[in-house]
């Protein structure tokens, strides 16, 4: 199938943080998706309306009426970590927001992409609490996916998703090769000629580091990343406050 208008909706993740800067820009794997698009898909443009912090409830107000405006044939969606590390966090709300914008994207005729969540205990073991949550949420993803005709990009079966070198310092946002990751795999799960399972392939093996060498970079995690972010929580700040899409209409994509 031919693309020509593909529009990324979510958060942090799809607005590309930590694959470049604030001064640079970022890129992050729906960029690095669009571009692997244009390759196949002459005069393909892409909108990007993901800002970081927000929630599955402001992404469904804010961001799928612009979308479903610019007409798309093709669409990602990836959104619900920032409600999932929430205390609290109603799931079956989380959810019912993610099957609405899969219902509404779905219905206009566009082809929807999305995401299931890494194995977070893997990735964060002070965070292991959240495991179940990340289950249930993933599979109410993949359930909700096949009644919309979804294509989900089922990241949580693949052990390459919690290698710690895809993974920032501060464990939440991707590193620019787990950005391209992440945009391989969006390829290989569309089924873009020439693009295969490789982005799976695991990475030569880490040496595992010493017990106290553990504990130190949970501590710098602890100061560096999740006592900000509860400071945030506390304040009723969020990441994103003041921020807008980085690309909110359709344009042509310049193939990396």
């Amino acid at each position: 199938m031919g693309y020509l208008r593909y529009v990324a909706v979510g958060d942090s993740q799809t607005e590309g943080l930590n694959d470049g800067d604030e001064h640079s820009g970022y890129r992050g794997w729906a960029d690095r998706f669009a571009e692997t698009l244009a390759v196949h898909h002459d005069g393909i443009h892409y909108a990007n309306l993901a800002v970081r912090g927000q929630l599955t409830r402001h992404i469904l107000t804010t961001q799928l009426e612009p979308a479903l405006a610019l007409k798309p044939d093709l669409v990602s969606v990836m959104a619900g970590m920032n409600d999932l590390v929430r205390p609290g966090v109603d799931i079956d709300a989380v959810m019912a927001d993610l099957d609405t914008l899969y219902a509404a994207f779905s219905d206009s005729g566009a082809t929807v992409v999305t995401f299931t969540f890494p194995d977070v205990a893997r990735i964060v073991p002070l965070a292991r609490h959240l495991r179940p949550k990340v289950l249930r949420l993933n599979d109410a993803i993949r359930a909700s996916a096949r009644d919309h005709g979804v294509i989900v990009v089922d990241t949580f079966s693949y052990d390459i998703s919690v290698d710690p070198r895809l993974w920032s310092r501060d464990r939440i946002h991707a590193t620019p090769l787990g950005h391209a990751r992440m945009a391989a795999a969006a390829a290989h799960t569309l089924g873009l000629p020439g693009c295969d399972a490789s982005w799976a392939d695991p990475l030569p093996p880490l040496e595992a580091p010493a017990r106290l060498a553990r504990y130190q970079a949970e501590l710098v995690w602890l100061g560096a990343f999740l006592g900000p972010w509860v400071v945030r929580r506390i304040r009723g700040r969020s990441s994103g406050d003041g921020r807008t899409a980085k690309r909110p209409e359709l344009a042509a994509v310049i193939r990396g």
